[in-house]
């Protein structure tokens, strides 16, 4: 890519820069269906945007044109690395700027800034003090705990964290995994290939995944195995390095499966187990995984453990109510 200032002419009374693509395919998909990529970029940035062959032409303030130039460059970066260009990350780039700002951005949280989560379809804020300091234990720990009610956001920040870290290249994949315990993880004598018998077991996961990023970049990452979900029996034997690793319905696991996940983590990479003490499904007598390593490993300080109650419902008020309910009946 070139770049180029050009001064300014009886046609074009404005200065402009030309930027120059070697690859005119990629430039027709930088520039979207019916230029509707750079009529974006020109309405938030108060530019005007010309192509001629392999060049694009930015008409307006110096300040405004640099703006317009970086995003370009960055989302054909994009699509030169075989990644598509979604409105999500057209806004990305103009609101974050290069991944190098952003990890600085986020840095902001341990320093009593702003705590926000930044994916390529939506920016996510914790809303309570418990997921404030949850999602700054996702960022600190290499093994945090999230332990608490349904609708607390234990998996839903945990996700948004995993795609984050992911964006910025701290880790190279995601993986997540839950306990398939109404199948009894005997998947194999279910009918149908591994992906219909995990689908059902998995699906709350794929549809925090589909909040933060992209259908077409989803399905390409997943068939790259980028990001993978799958039962907590096929993590076994496996070293996970340079991953973000989520354990949810972790209460399901039993001391044997929590242990053979832990043990899991390798080099570079980030493990979070999420769990609601109140929900277990276990057969009678077996002891909730969940319940053992936080009895075992709460001493540990670069281990992570953040609790949760039912003021930290983020859903419907009358599901904070219902939990209240249940709680005060069992204590």
């Amino acid at each position: 890519m070139a770049t180029t200032a050009l001064p300014p002419s009886a046609a074009s009374p404005l200065v402009e820069t030309v930027l120059e693509f070697p690859d005119n395919f990629l430039l027709i998909d930088l520039c979207g269906e019916y230029d509707r990529n750079l009529a974006a970029i020109e309405e938030r940035l108060s530019v005007q945007i010309l192509r001629r062959g392999n060049q694009l032409s930015i008409l307006g303030e110096p300040d405004s044109r640099a703006a317009a130039a970086d995003v370009l460059n960055g989302l054909y970066q994009r699509l030169e690395a075989g990644k598509t260009v979604e409105p999500a990350d057209i806004e990305r780039e103009m609101r974050m700027g290069p991944a190098e700002e952003t990890a600085a951005e986020q840095m902001e949280m341990f320093q009593g800034g702003p705590i926000e989560i930044k994916t390529r379809k939506k920016l996510i804020e914790p809303r309570t003090d418990a997921q404030k300091a949850y999602v700054k234990s996702l960022y600190e720990k290499e093994l945090a705990f999230g332990i608490g009610p349904a609708g607390t956001g234990k998996t839903y920040l945990a996700v948004a964290v995993g795609v984050n870290m992911f964006i910025r290249g701290e880790v190279e994949r995601i993986i997540l995994c839950r306990p398939a315990v109404e199948a009894g993880e005997r998947l194999g004598f279910l009918p149908g290939t591994q992906e219909e018998k995990v689908d059902p077991y998995m699906q709350p996961l794929y549809d925090a995944l589909n909040d933060f990023l992209p259908g077409k970049q989803l399905a390409k990452l997943k068939e790259e195995k980028a990001i993978e979900i799958a039962p907590l029996a096929f993590m076994r034997g496996r070293t996970l390095s340079r991953a973000f690793v989520v354990l949810d319905e972790a209460q399901n696991a039993t001391t044997m499966q929590m242990k053979m996940f832990l043990t899991r983590l390798g080099e570079g990479s980030r493990m979070v187990v999420t769990g609601d003490r109140s929900q277990v499904d276990l057969p009678r007598g077996v002891v909730s995984g969940l319940h053992d390593a936080e009895r075992l490993l709460s001493g540990i300080e670069k281990i992570g453990f953040n609790y949760f109650t039912s003021k930290d419902v983020v859903r419907h008020p009358l599901v904070a109510a219902i939990i209240e309910a249940y709680e005060a009946d069992a204590s």
